[in-house]
């Protein structure tokens, strides 16, 4: 039996998924095939149901829950830090009203952003050309994903505010940006299967760190080893290889915040495969 297994082309989700698709850590029974897309491709794409595993951010997991539930391993969360608002030296004092580019509507990032400034506008920018959209002057701020959160300085842009460090503040609790998925329809044995492959995967990773880490460097989009090491180490953890009480807790807070703010349209049931 084939299944797809859909993520983002980036270092932490290519070290996550080394184990399987270098081998090292076989499946159970089925075929894998890997298919990588951005994230905002990726929440359009389980609007459809097209792939049996997925990535997916937890703001689109919020409209999915009929369709998919939440593997407990592959979490990416920042524990005080997280996706960032930058801008121009010289640039806005409040989010109130301004432009923002971001990564897309359906991304954690920007439900974030709209709990903390419900008046900001935005422009839906692909993530990887945000930081020359706002160098160019072409938005008042950026809303930075993947490795954008290292890199912004190198094009003179500041920092306007961590969102990871401002949800701990808010909640003491670490920021829940994405998660992985699985098609209802598959089954609780498969499930639970692929739950234990995935696990797997990111284990023999963080066993096995070097060999992992020369995988994941093809993926990081321009960043040396060292800022690849770290990048990996900020969103592959102990919440990725189990999400944990606290873990949970977080979804569970930021799905409920969003929906009393009317961010989302109702209120979300968080489940997970159980192992």
């Amino acid at each position: 039996m084939k299944i797809r297994i859909a993520h983002s082309p980036d270092s932490d989700d290519a070290f996550m998924f080394y184990g399987l698709a270098s081998g090292k850590v076989p499946s159970n029974g089925f075929e894998l095939e890997h298919v990588l897309s951005d994230i905002e491709s990726l929440n359009r794409a389980a609007f459809e149901g097209r792939y049996e595993i997925t990535a997916v951010s937890f703001h689109a997991y919020a409209h999915l829950t009929d369709r998919y539930i939440l593997l407990p391993h592959g979490a990416s969360m920042g524990d005080r830090y997280g996706p960032v608002v930058v801008a121009k030296n010289g640039g806005p004092t409040s989010l109130k009203g301004i432009r923002v580019a971001i990564p897309g509507e359906l991304t954690t990032a920007f439900l974030a952003l709209k709990l903390l400034q419900p008046a900001a506008r935005h422009v839906v920018v692909p993530f990887d050309q945000i930081e020359d959209y706002v160098a160019a002057g072409r938005a008042d701020a950026g809303l930075l994903i993947h490795e954008g959160q290292l890199t912004y300085a190198d094009r003179g842009l500041h920092l306007w505010v961590d969102l990871g460090e401002w949800w701990r503040a808010e909640t003491g609790l670490p920021l829940p940006l994405g998660g992985n998925v699985v098609r209802r329809d598959l089954g609780p044995a498969l499930m639970g299967a692929i739950a234990r492959d995935l696990k797997a995967s990111i284990q023999y990773g963080l066993a096995h760190r070097a060999e992992a880490l020369a995988h994941a460097q093809a993926y990081s989009r321009g960043l040396d080893a060292a800022r690849t090491d770290r990048f990996v180490g900020m969103y592959v953890n102990h919440y990725t290889v189990d999400y944990g009480e606290t873990g949970r807790q977080a979804v569970v807070e930021l799905l409920a915040r969003a929906h009393r703010a009317g961010l989302l349209p109702r209120p979300v049931e968080v489940s997970f495969v159980q192992g």
